[in-house]
């Protein structure tokens, strides 16, 4: 193979063939066709709405139509040398880099380039651009900007109707939802995204109080009106506080004070949740809902981070203890947690022939693949009607910033999701889920109350 330029690079070797490439020279040629204007046979006029600024650019009918169906469309049924385009501010300011992708097959852009580019490769039908830029924007959630844009992104998906990254957005704000509170994009977020993380039982946050106190900032900065703001009070999981934190929050919060009367039922099933046993509760009221449910808190109370230094050497095991249950009548009872890591987990299929032999369990074969097994330490009388739910959350660094790379959700091992770590390739140490070659966990614990839910929200 060669260079644009002719020197030899190496060869592609197959049946016989050798191949000779210049590519690199023909992109220069178009990109320079596109500046120079030579041979132009077709002027683009870029007009914007209420503005006087045009943008003029020289373009040719052949690659224009080679590249976009819709440019074909209009350039084949044209009466004049001059296409008159409408486009929105945004998307005329980077006009002139959509085009030279049409030329070049290549482009450079900023965070907040990315939307109107997407804009352009959907009007115009480019759709191997509008797959770049949605690709872009989920490998850029993480980047630091300085309005924020997940939720700008996350709102735009929505409207255009790209799934790929609608999702990606949603899932990134719901498993690092402390940074989107903390920034200045929480407050401009629509009340439909709004309700859509509210309802969400896989939010990762320090605890209930926080997305409450982020919940009343909202509401006091878009004064909502009184529907929405009561639909989005009544997600509130107020029984996963303490009755010392709602005594607060009835005393002290001035949208509680407003909206009292709309959550009162909720405020009292939470009171009386917990005063009295969850098994004694469950015999006269039916509460089978979300404001029973934790969510993955990272408060002490309800797990504990697990940093594990260099994880492909060898087992690791480490203890933590947790709240037996959310109800104030489990606050006191603690459950001891014993949770074992082992990078090369013998699988389940193979495991009989291993137990018939008396070896212990789990056992390390080579190609095995990472596991985690988590146990209580003793078992109590006080587990009964409790059904335990761990979550692994697996911190990694996306644009050199630390964000939750995966959760993963099982009863007793991580086998049980089947697909633990399976792209994180540990042995490589540039690996997105290594931090200074150590994996950064953090184990939540979410106890369940079975008499009371049956059904998962």
């Amino acid at each position: 193979m060669l260079k644009g330029d002719g020197t030899p690079v190496g060869a592609v070797l197959g049946s016989g063939e050798d191949t000779i490439s210049h590519s690199l020279t023909l992109v220069q040629r178009l990109d320079a066709l596109l500046l120079q204007g030579n041979s132009s046979d077709v002027s683009l006029r870029v007009e914007t709405p209420n503005a006087d600024e045009v943008k003029v650019i020289q373009a040719h009918s052949l690659v224009l139509s080679l590249q976009s169906p819709v440019f074909e469309e209009t350039l084949t049924g044209r009466n004049s040398s001059t296409i008159i385009l409408k486009e929105s501010s945004d998307c005329a300011a980077v006009f002139d880099k959509f085009i030279r992708y049409l030329y070049c097959g290549e482009i450079s852009l900023r965070l907040d380039q990315a939307k109107p580019l997407h804009k352009l490769a959907a009007k115009y039908q480019v759709m191997g651009l509008q797959q770049g830029i949605t690709q872009y924007m989920t490998q850029n959630l993480a980047r630091d900007s300085a309005s924020g844009h997940v939720a700008g992104w996350y709102e735009y998906a929505v409207l255009t109707g790209d799934a790929t990254l609608r999702d990606s957005c949603l899932q990134f704000m719901a498993w690092n939802l402390s940074s989107l509170l903390q920034s200045g994009e929480w407050g401009t977020i629509s009340s439909d995204l709004l309700m859509s993380l509210l309802q969400r039982s896989d939010l990762i946050l320090q605890s209930e109080m926080e997305l409450f106190a982020a919940l009343e900032a909202w509401i006091i900065q878009n004064d909502p009106d009184g529907l929405t703001a009561e639909n989005a009070l009544r997600a509130i999981r107020y029984a996963m506080m303490p009755p010392r934190e709602l005594f607060r929050l009835q005393t002290q919060s001035t949208v509680l004070a407003k909206y009292q009367e709309s959550v009162r039922d909720l405020l009292y099933m939470s009171y009386q949740f917990h005063s009295a046993s969850p098994l004694h509760m469950a015999k006269y009221f039916d509460v089978n809902c979300s404001l029973f449910m934790p969510r993955n808190y990272l408060s002490p109370v309800w797990g504990a981070p697990w940093v594990i230094n260099n994880p492909t050497r060898d087992d690791r095991s480490t203890s933590f203890q947790t709240q037996l249950g959310p109800s104030g009548h489990d606050s006191s009872k603690r459950v001891t947690w014993n949770a074992l890591f082992s990078p090369r987990w013998l699988p389940l299929s193979m495991r009989s022939m291993y137990t018939e032999t008396g070896a212990m369990q789990p056992t390390r074969v080579e190609g095995g693949r990472p596991r985690i097994i988590i146990t209580p330490a003793t078992s109590s009388a006080d587990f009964a009607g409790v059904n335990f739910q761990k979550t692994v959350i697996v911190m990694g660094l996306q644009q050199g910033k630390t964000v939750v790379k995966h959760v993963y959700n099982f009863h007793q091992s991580t086998e049980e999701n089947g697909d633990f770590l399976s792209e994180a390739d540990l042995y490589r140490k540039t690996s997105d889920y290594l931090m200074d070659s150590s994996l950064h966990l953090h184990i939540v614990v979410k106890p369940l109350y079975q008499t009371l839910i049956t059904t998962k929200n």
